[in-house]
Order: structure tokens, then sequence, then C-alpha cells
């Protein structure tokens, strides 16, 4: 049985009529792509007003369906300047108050072209500078298409090193810091730093992140407390990680050397935002170099540097008294059902795939990213929020609107 067919049966009151015409939809879609053709057909607006309805039918609980992704796009089928259009890229910034804060972000990818596209179109604007990490290990297929999309956009760009990234090993907190040098050389002054991977999705427009990332001040967004017990041994023990038939981490027997510079280790969150000033830190003073390379023999590296590093007084932006606060990430782990619901899609790997039936508590969320998502399995839940972004960041905008940014 396939995923979306799977998807069904997480739709409430679903009539036998509706599940006939749902199946036979997705079935469709699932049928070998037309030949790619120069231009698209222009979506229509009652293709957009049909996905809104079948939106609101989600957050209210009743069944809903669309026939395939109505907000598709057309990747490598047009030129640059037809490509943007057709697929409604925002191409001159919405305020005044974001062109003076421009953000830098970093996108870590191993897969699934068509997620990342979405998150792309979702967070990107002309003044901010993206840099994007395709796995090593990535398929060719995969990178040229990424590298396609981005010949585009003058202000992204791809990693000028990739790693093979092991999950929880040094090599994705390299990356990172890989992405972290090339930004510090572009040429835009961006305020501050976010990362992503590619099964993000963002909860707040553009102009929304800006006035919270400068609520803080300077201040950086590094979520996270001293180790609780689980997490003690990641850095007790020495760790490799193992590239072969499958990529894993190895835990030896032997135990590490303490941390450098007597530093106090905290655990935290991998993901962050973070000052301009902050990111120059990490990539110079010895301090944060050398923490680096004793993390390297750790497990998920990427969990204890960021946070330990801005716990210490007087680095630029630290917060040595800062706990789990910051609403960085919407994420619905699995041994956390009584504060979020459960998970309307499916888990992987403890975390929440979202499904339609999480929109609901997505919209309400006061995070600013919620982490994952996948476009094949449940199409409608990134539509409906790449939809209602949009349609937010248009109303915010002080620049007209130009009648293609519409979906």
């Amino acid at each position: 049985m396939s995923s979306r067919v799977r998807y069904l049966f997480a739709i409430p009151l679903l009539s036998a009529a509706v599940f006939l015409a749902l199946h036979h939809g997705w079935l469709q879609q699932q049928q070998p792509p037309p030949p790619p053709k120069h231009r698209r057909r222009p979506r229509t607006s009652q293709e957009s007003h049909a996905l809104g309805r079948a939106c609101d039918g989600f957050l209210q609980d009743r069944a809903s369906f669309v026939w395939g992704n109505l907000l598709d796009t057309s990747l490598g089928r047009s030129p640059c300047r037809d490509y943007l259009v057709e697929n409604h890229y925002v191409t001159r910034p919405l305020s005044a108050e974001e062109v003076a804060f421009p953000l830098a972000y970093i996108m870590i990818l191993h897969k699934d072209v068509g997620t990342f596209e979405r998150l792309f179109r979702a967070v990107y604007m002309p003044q901010n500078v993206y840099c994007i990490h395709v796995d090593e290990k990535a398929t060719n297929a995969f990178k040229q298409e990424v590298e396609s999309l981005l010949r585009c956009f003058p202000n992204a760009f791809l990693s000028s090193k990739a790693e093979p990234v092991i999950y929880a090993g040094i090599s994705r907190l390299q990356a990172d810091v890989n992405c972290m040098k090339d930004l510090l050389e572009s040429g835009v002054q961006w305020k501050y730093l976010l990362n992503t991977c590619g099964q993000d999705f963002p909860l707040k427009t553009n102009r929304e992140i800006v006035m919270f990332l400068k609520s803080y001040k300077g201040k950086n967004i590094t979520p996270g407390v001293r180790p609780p017990a689980h997490a003690v041994g990641r850095t007790k023990y020495i760790y490799k990680e193992h590239i072969g038939k499958g990529s894993y981490m190895i835990k030896a027997k032997r135990m590490k050397m303490p941390p450098p510079h007597n530093l106090t280790i905290y655990f935290g969150s991998a993901y962050i935002a973070v000052t301009r000033e902050f990111v120059d830190f990490i990539l110079h003073d010895k301090r944060a170099t050398d923490l680096l390379e004793w993390s390297k023999d750790t497990y998920s590296p990427d969990e204890h540097f960021w946070v330990t590093l801005n716990r210490i007084p007087g680095v630029p932006g630290s917060m040595p008294n800062a706990s789990w606060e910051g609403n960085l990430r919407a994420i619905k782990w699995s041994d956390m059902t009584r504060s979020h619901g459960g998970c309307h899609g499916r888990y992987v790997r403890d975390i929440c795939i979202y499904g339609p039936g999480d929109l609901k508590w997505l919209f309400n969320s006061s995070g600013m990213f919620a982490n994952k998502f996948e476009l094949k399995t449940y199409p409608p839940t990134v539509e409906c929020l790449e939809l209602r972004l949009r349609e937010r960041a248009l109303n915010q905008s002080e620049t007209p609107v130009e009648p293609s940014w519409y979906f």
C-alpha cells in the first residue's frame, strides 16, 4: 500500500464516495509525469480557492481532499525569469524593516528535492542569503536538481565544501560550520543566522521572524540545559562515524578526556538563531575551535556545541543563564503525546512527520519553524501551511504586491 493511500485512513468521517475519488486521484498522480514543457499551465484561482476550502476543512475536523499538489512547482522546466514568475517567488523586499535586517540561512539536505523547494520558496527573500549544503552521499541526480534551482538565485549558493553527513556524527555539525564560513564571506551584511534542514517548514513570515529576532536585542538563541542523565554518555565516551553499507555511529569503550578550557558542557537543540558576531567567534576564537576539535569523536555534537559556547560569559550575544526558551522549533516527540495530542502522520526516529490532522496544532504553535514534513507522503500539510503563510506575508507587505506573488 502506498504512503498516499495509507494517509486516507487518517482523515476522519471519510465517505465511501470521497474515498474512491481520493484513491483514484492519488493513484493517477503516481503515474509517470508528462514530458517537461517549456511553460506550465497557469494555476487557476479556483484551484487555490479549492485548496483554501480543503485546509479549512482539516482545521474543522471535516473530511477534505485535494487533487494532487495544487501549489506544485516547475523545477527545471523554464528559464529562470519564467520560473520565478510561474512559481510565485517574492522578488522584492516586502518592508523597509526587513531590508535593514537581512538574514542568513543554512539548509542541510540529503533527499526529497520537492520538499526542499517548498521550504526554500517559503523562506526566500531577495535581501537574505542562503547557503545550501547537500550531503556528499546524495545521488548525482539530487545534487543536479538542487544546483539547477540555485542557478536562478544570486543570493543562494551551494556550500563550498560538502560533508558525507552521518546522523549524530561530527559531519552534521561540520556542515553547518562550512556554511558559516561561506556566509561570512558573502557580500550580504546579515544580522542573524538560522540553520535548517530540508524537512523543516516556517510557521512565521520573514517579517515575523525579523521582529522575533530583534526582540532578543543581539542575544543568541541556543535552547539547552545541563545534560540530563540520558545525554551524559554522549560526551563521556568516544564515538566514531562509520560509512559503509550503512552509515552510523560506533561507541568505543574508551572514555574521553575532559573538555578544553575547563568548559562546562551543556545539552540542547541542534537548531539555533545566532548573531553575525557570534558566528565570527565560533570560527576564530580558540575556545570555539578547540571545542570543535574535541567534539569530533562525541555523539551528536551539534546538540552540545552551540549551547555550550553560548553559555560562556562575555562571548558575543551569550546567554549564560538561558534554558529552553526560544521557540525555534515545533516538534512532536513520540514520548510527549500528552502535551501535543499525538501525531496524525507517522513517527520517524521518534519525531512526527506531520499529517493534515496536525494542522490545527501547527497553526496554533508559537514556534518559528516546525519539523518534520514530507511533501510526497502528506502533501496537504505542506500546501495548507504554505498557502496561509503566503497570504499573511502579502497582507503584511508595505511594497506593492505583484500579481504573480499570489498563489
